[in-house]
């Protein structure tokens, strides 16, 4: 699968969408992700390790916690990929006009 289809694929759960809001404001443990959700620490732990897969988060230990701290390259590719596409229907609407 390439990278753009990884990080959609990411963004396609509500969970994962949820993850990535909560540590827009910044780093947070796992534990402290897993606190808001009715899920088993398994499935958040399910959850980080596809975010991390599609390089949308980073996770670091220090001691006994785990970190994750959001990426944004992969949601740039992203944003530039909407972009393009809004590019290229924007062409064609004008053309239609």
């Amino acid at each position: 699968m390439d990278k753009l289809s990884t990080t959609l694929t990411a963004l396609s759960d509500p969970t994962r969408r949820a993850i990535l809001d909560r540590l827009a404001n910044g780093p947070a443990t796992v534990n402290s992700i897993a606190e808001p959700f009715r899920l088993s620490q398994q499935a958040i732990s399910k959850h980080l390790a596809y975010l991390e897969r599609a390089h949308l988060i980073e996770k670091r230990r220090d001691g006994r916690q785990h970190f994750c701290t959001l990426r944004t390259n992969a949601l740039n590719e992203l944003i530039d990929w909407a972009e393009n596409c809004q590019k290229s229907w924007e062409k064609r609407f004008d053309r239609l006009d």
